[in-house]
């Protein structure tokens, strides 16, 4: 087993970290593009393995597509696959093939294309084999399960000889980033009409339009410097690439550290992060943006701030249970996440003085988002990551950058 060992900073910190590139916006980005026909200048593609896997898969030939671990790939894929009538069959890691697709794929039956399960109903693998148009143009989905079935849905929505217009079930989750969805369709001269009240989105027929595209940095990215920097005794850090309006959801990051006790300042370069006073307790509903959620339990644990968390049941059914190894390595930093409402509210609180005899171990569980949760709590204390490489996945020089900025062994 790998491991690195995350040290307390012996000096200030002070860094300038250029982030990588938005895997979000450079995912829908690589599938818009292979819907103008590969025609679009893409720049600032992002060096995560998700969205290297994306472009190595959209200019393969082979009929086997296999997204490995990264799920917005596997639904991204399926649709545009779908709608270009290609054969494929959809796989990945173990992992993977338990995360459910039946939403997405009873959708695209819906639409006319043909899928067929190899092994589980509802799970991956599946065959593609082929599309002839139903003669349908609407649709309903739940909106409370994953907004990237959604946007799977929307971003071949233009090319159905009718359009299609989707309603949304129940509570929508995710939100942001179906409109960062449409933001981007829209950049690349797609019509559209969102009405939420009514929870109808309307795309009528068209095509995509060929224009360079310039990526953004990543806020999920950003989220574990701010981590850091609320954690460390004496920090400033200026997060290059990132922009005060922006699409990404993870941008959220601001607004729910503001209360940990970092300030953001935007410069013509980013956002400068610098400390301030913290509150002593958080409530934060996480339905729009609940990959946050690890990193700001991480962060109220070793603060001692007490956390209420809403708005991530979709947690259990990401690269690992999320909801689970929270739990479990919270118990190793003194602290613990208690469920306290069903599936809905949890608690994040500290039970225990943190141990100076030995030094916590952090399993990741295979989850790029549970190593970089963890690794700012070496801020306080020092803290082993095992299998430090899964942050391949989103963040592939994190630990290089962190290195940059305090003691990593």
């Amino acid at each position: 087993m790998s491991q690195t060992t995350v040290h307390p900073p012996q000096k200030p910190i002070r860094a300038a970290i250029k982030l990588t590139a938005s895997k979000s916006e450079c995912n829908r980005a690589l599938i818009i593009d292979a819907l103008t026909g590969f025609k679009s200048t893409l720049t600032n593609i992002s060096e995560a393995r998700d969205c290297q896997t994306m472009q190595r898969l959209l200019a393969s030939d082979d009929r086997m597509a296999d997204v490995i671990d990264a799920g917005t790939t596997m639904r991204f894929l399926t649709a545009y696959f779908a709608i270009t009538g290609q054969h494929k069959t959809m796989t990945g890691t173990p992992r993977m093939c338990e995360r459910p697709i039946g939403l997405l794929v009873d959708a695209l039956r819906h639409l006319g294309a043909k899928i067929e399960y190899e092994n589980n109903e509802n799970y991956p693998p599946m065959r593609l084999e082929g599309f002839h148009y139903s003669g349908k143009n609407s649709l309903s989905i739940r909106g409370d399960v994953s907004s990237q079935y959604i946007s799977a849905l929307l971003m071949i929505a233009p090319l159905l000889p009718e359009g299609l217009t989707l309603t949304l079930t129940g509570e929508v989750g995710s939100r942001p980033y179906i409109e960062m969805t449409l933001e981007q369709m829209g950049y690349f001269g797609i019509k559209y009409q969102a009405d939420w009240t009514a929870k109808t989105i309307k795309v009528p027929p068209q095509k995509y339009q060929p224009k360079p595209y310039a990526i953004e940095s990543d806020w999920s990215g950003a989220s574990y410097w701010y981590s850091i920097v609320a954690l460390a005794e004496d920090a400033e850090v200026e997060l290059l690439g990132l922009k005060e309006n922006s699409l990404q959801g993870y941008s959220a990051i601001v607004n729910i550290m503001a209360n940990l006790g970092v300030k953001s300042t935007f410069t013509k370069r980013g956002v400068l992060l610098q400390k301030t006073t913290a509150e002593t307790s958080l409530s934060w509903d996480f339905t729009d943006c609940p990959d946050l959620a690890q990193t700001v339990a991480v962060c109220c644990a070793m603060k001692d701030i007490k956390l209420t968390l809403t708005g991530v049941e979709s947690l259990k059914i990401k690269e690992t249970d999320r909801i689970y190894a929270l739990q479990q390595e919270l118990k190793k930093l003194g602290a613990e996440l208690t469920e306290v409402e069903a599936n809905h509210r949890y608690e994040v609180s500290r039970t225990d003085k943190l141990s100076s005899n030995k030094v916590p171990s952090i399993h990741t569980y295979d989850d790029h988002r549970m190593a970089l949760a963890f690794a700012p709590a070496g801020m306080v204390c020092p803290v082993i990551i095992e299998e430090p490489g899964v942050v391949v996945k989103s963040y592939p020089n994190f630990w290089e950058h962190l290195g940059s900025a305090t003691e990593v062994s």
